[in-house]
């Protein structure tokens, strides 16, 4: 017999010692693992049954109705337990189901609806150090677009809650100090219970220069707030701060908000604030004084004046480019336009290019905006105007005070 043979012998005896062996190996391993699984797939199971989900859901929103269903059905197929489905009322917009689902166990609460459903289940979930989901029904869904989640997409969005990952976000609170009488007048400080800056001076300049840029925060904290944003409270609460994820703003971008058609809405979108806008072009331009952080205030005429977590808006506009969700400060721009149309022409460029990373930073510009950032900004306009967060209003304020809370929310994301 030549040495190949032997080898070839060789060889099979060795394959069949070696799936005995393999055989063996894998029939007691089976045995263990049904008399006593691994621990690792245990906690792995458990895990996975104790994620419950709870649902807070705006029912004006058409897409709703069919959407528990749905939900339900995912829930099932990924071996979780029954969700938990809530819906808000008028009376409360979200936050008391936010607390209620938490108080019956829930591990993840998904805001279902527009922006006033996230801004209200964003105020009951921040500080609790449980993740937030968002399937995103609204008009402007701005915090999922920031997010990069899908905004049209309601199926992709909840496997995105069931399987996604989290993160860690910063929020701003804003708080109006002093709104603006019925005729437009002030309200008295002393009344209000507010210190008050005093009225903005004239200032002859055109423009914004006077707002300084990449201010040292100087350590503002968050304190002085009395969070009740989800109760019925009347226009003139001065006590009342008010959650937004994304921008809180002052003056034309709260007038539009306020002039944009309900039915418009509903039938085409964010397009109907841009068409509300064209109403409010050659409107007043503010006087305003403006301080950020510790630094002395400074006085400035603008068209409206954004605080934001962050800047990306429907239509692919960024509004604030260098602001970020989690770097623990807020990005603020001052916007100002002369000559009429064809001042917002320019003003609307220059937006559209920063989204590109591009800036037009010429002084003989008739619009502009100009960037700062801060942990606290306080501004003051005579007369008042609208204020709004997150497209939410919140009045005609005379002072608002914005502030951010660093790391104040998880959200679940892709």
């Amino acid at each position: 017999m030549g040495w190949e043979m032997w080898l070839g012998v060789a060889a099979v005896a060795i394959s069949a010692v070696a799936l005995t062996v393999a055989t063996t190996v894998w029939s007691q391993q089976r045995r263990r693992r049904r008399l006593d699984p691994p621990l690792a797939v245990t906690e792995a199971l458990a895990e996975d049954v104790g994620q419950l989900i709870a649902f807070v859901a705006n029912p004006s929103k058409p897409a709703v109705a069919n959407l528990e269903r749905t939900v339900r059905r995912v829930c099932a197929e990924a071996d979780l337990p029954e969700p938990l489905w809530l819906e808000t009322t008028i009376e409360d917009p979200g936050v008391g189901q936010t607390r209620e689902a938490l108080a019956r166990g829930a591990d993840i609460v998904v805001a279902v609806g527009g922006d006033g459903t996230v801004r209200a289940v964003a105020e009951g979930m921040v500080g609790t150090g449980k993740p937030m989901g968002l399937v995103p029904l609204g008009t402007g869904n701005l915090l999922a677009r920031n997010l990069d989640l899908p905004v049209a997409d309601p199926d992709e969005a909840l496997r995105i809650v069931v399987a996604g990952a989290d993160r860690v976000i910063d929020v701003g609170w804003a708080r109006v100090l002093e709104f603006a009488q019925p005729d437009g007048a002030a309200r008295d400080p002393a009344r209000t219970g507010t210190s008050g800056t005093g009225t903005a001076g004239d200032d002859a300049a055109s423009g914004t220069d006077g707002v300084p840029g990449d201010a040292d925060p100087g350590g503002a904290g968050t304190t002085g707030a009395t969070r009740r944003t989800g109760d019925a409270l009347p226009e003139q609460d001065t006590e009342t701060a008010h959650i937004f994820l994304v921008i809180a703003g002052l003056g034309f971008d709260a007038a539009m908000v306020a002039d944009a058609d309900a039915t418009l809405k509903a039938r085409v979108g964010w397009v109907a604030y841009f068409v509300a806008g064209i109403r409010h072009l050659h409107g007043r331009r503010l006087r305003a004084q403006i301080q950020l952080d510790d630094t002395p205030p400074v006085n400035a005429k603008l068209r409206t004046l954004l605080v934001g977590n962050c800047g990306k808006l429907p239509g692919g506009i960024t509004l604030l480019p260098d602001a970020v969700l989690d770097d623990g400060i807020l990005d603020v721009a001052a916007i100002d336009t002369r000559g009429g149309v064809v001042g917002w022409a320019q003003l609307f460029g220059d937006v559209v290019m920063q989204g590109f990373g591009v800036r037009n930073d010429l002084p003989a510009k008739i619009g502009r905006i100009d960037h700062a950032r801060a942990k606290r900004v306080r501004v003051r306009v005579e007369g008042g105007e609208q204020a709004q967060v997150d497209g939410d209003l919140l009045g005609r304020a005379v002072e608002l005070e914005a502030w951010v809370e660093p790391g104040g929310l998880v959200v679940r994301t892709a």
